[in-house]
């Protein structure tokens, strides 16, 4: 195996990953022999630091591990098996997504934003292609993009991701890398299937439009480790008569993990204007932004019951940008923050 290209080292400083990618990086190398105290030696990490789940760190120091990894382990498909670890340690948080999505054209809506929990790396971003729609891998750092391992990460999970969450599988129809032609292509073609394409301007994986309108699975559960109902509609319990407030708040639960939750979004979701949504919530008493809280509120409280997901990933199922902010509103609402909350 060739030695990796060095990084570019223009890079912006601000860009950091959590402690969570380096974690992968040190487990994958443990399973292929690879001495993990050298590597935190080479890249100087120092492991106590790596058990705060929500610090951040340089982003060169990721770039840094995996290459070091990558030359330790002498193994070409390095890439393939970060890639199904980070797919099995995040499916709990995917499958709450399902939860939120009706079909597989709603989780692409959000695809994109679901990396920001890694860190400053880049976004799977679907385009049309006739036919077929393509998912693409789309660096921050371009000069990654010819570099197999991280191409090889994010294709693989999406693919395992894709095929986790709905009903039927999707069938992947070609698949291209932005990296040379590999010589052994076993693995690859497991994965990807035949039709496969190298030296190409993206890394990309491709499926049939149809896939677009497969429903997402919901889990059947009976209860959370709260003894609630987490995959169950979160406000099953309101009252029907009053089909305004409970489809507004089933709305903004959908589109919380997008970011960006406005009133004008809201509105055209439920075939009014925003004009009238103003007014009927105000014939409530209420207003846009306090049912905004309030579920937001409500659903925080669901998601820390379940400790199998984390407070950054509780933060972005909530359409925060950072975990900081979701603290800071959790405390305000209900007087603790959120890990606090949970060791109560």
């Amino acid at each position: 195996m060739s030695k990796p290209e060095p990084v570019d080292q223009i890079i912006d400083p601000s860009w950091s990953v959590y402690a969570a990618p380096l974690i992968t990086l040190l487990q994958v190398a443990e399973q292929l022999d690879v001495d993990q105290k050298v590597l935190l030696n080479e890249v100087g990490l120092d492991v106590k630091d790596l058990s705060i789940p929500d610090r951040r760190f340089p982003v060169m120091v990721y770039y840094r591990l995996y290459q070091a990894v990558a030359l330790a382990s002498n193994d070409p498909d390095i890439g393939l098996i970060v890639g199904r670890i980070g797919y099995l340690k995040g499916l709990n948080f995917q499958l709450y997504m399902a939860t939120v999505c009706k079909s597989f054209r709603d989780y692409l809506n959000l695809m994109p934003s679901t990396l920001k929990l890694r860190g400053d790396l880049g976004e799977i971003r679907a385009h049309r292609d006739g036919d077929l729609v393509e998912l693409r891998w789309e660096p921050l750092l371009l000069s990654t993009q010819r570099k197999r391992f991280l191409s090889d990460e994010m294709l693989s999970a999406s693919v395992r991701i894709i095929n986790s969450i709905c009903i039927m599988p999707v069938n992947v129809a070609k698949a291209s890398f932005s990296y040379s032609k590999p010589t052994n292509l076993v693995n690859l073609e497991i994965l990807f299937g035949n039709n496969l394409s190298f030296d190409q301007p993206h890394s990309s994986i491709f499926f049939h439009r149809d896939a677009l309108h497969l429903p997402m699975l919901k889990q059947d559960y009976q209860e959370g480790p709260d003894h609630s109902h987490p995959f169950r509609d979160f406000f099953e319990d309101e009252d029907p008569s009053d089909e305004l407030l409970l489809s507004l708040r089933q709305s903004i639960a959908q589109y919380l993990p997008e970011g960006e939750v406005t009133i004008d979004k809201l509105a055209s979701k439920l075939n009014v204007s925003r004009r009238t949504l103003q007014r009927r919530l105000s014939d409530r008493d209420t207003n846009f932004l306090n049912i905004l809280q309030e579920v937001r509120s409500r659903i925080a409280l669901r998601y820390l019951a379940d400790g199998r997901l984390g407070i950054t990933e509780i933060a972005f199922l909530l359409g925060y940008a950072d975990q900081g902010s979701f603290s800071s509103a959790f405390k305000s609402w209900h007087g603790v923050s959120p890990r606090d909350y949970r060791r109560k």
